[in-house]
């Protein structure tokens, strides 16, 4: 571990992995339904792709389900619960590396979903309402992402042993 210019050990200047911040995924899924609404309501962009398709929640719901299982298998290997094969430190990177992005990705795509979905229930015409499905399952999928991303980062975490406690205790 390197330490800062200051003397300062109690300071970490390598470079780590953060949690991520629900304040960071509300902005982004906030801008992303701003920009949403704003494409659709100031053109007639809907109504040439219309009607939406269901690529979109297919492939938001695939990713969830597929992140909540490496939280499950992650976090069992990790606790080394039994009959769980031992983790490599490799993959639990790249899983939290993976979690973070996905956990951006869903709440972009929520928060422009929502922008849709919410003009969509404004507009009038039968064409919108055709597309209301759509629109809330790719939302609903794009939730589920956000949540597995969050579970799989968690579930990469490393628990604190006993053993560093008391390590640390005895230091100070």
């Amino acid at each position: 571990m390197s330490v800062n210019p200051g003397n300062d050990p109690s300071r970490r200047t390598d470079p780590s992995l953060r949690p991520t911040r629900a304040s960071a995924l509300i902005v982004a899924a906030l801008a992303a339904a701003a920009v949403g609404w704003l494409l659709i309501s100031t053109n007639d962009l809907f109504y040439y792709i219309s009607p939406l398709p269901w690529t979109g929640a297919g492939v938001l719901g695939v990713l969830a389900i597929a992140e909540a299982y490496l939280a499950q298998n992650t976090s069992a290997r990790i606790q080394r619960k039994p009959g769980a094969p031992p983790v490599q430190p490799l993959a639990v990177a790249r899983y939290a590396a993976l979690a973070k992005a996905s956990s951006l990705v869903g709440a972009l795509s929520a928060g422009f979903t929502a922008g849709l979905l919410v003009w969509l229930l404004l507009e009038p015409t039968d064409e919108a309402g055709s597309s209301v499905p759509t629109a809330a399952t790719t939302l609903a999928a794009a939730i589920a992402l956000i949540a597995a991303a969050l579970w799989l980062e968690r579930a990469c975490r490393v628990p604190e042993r006993p053993d560093r406690e008391d390590d640390e205790a005895d230091r100070r």
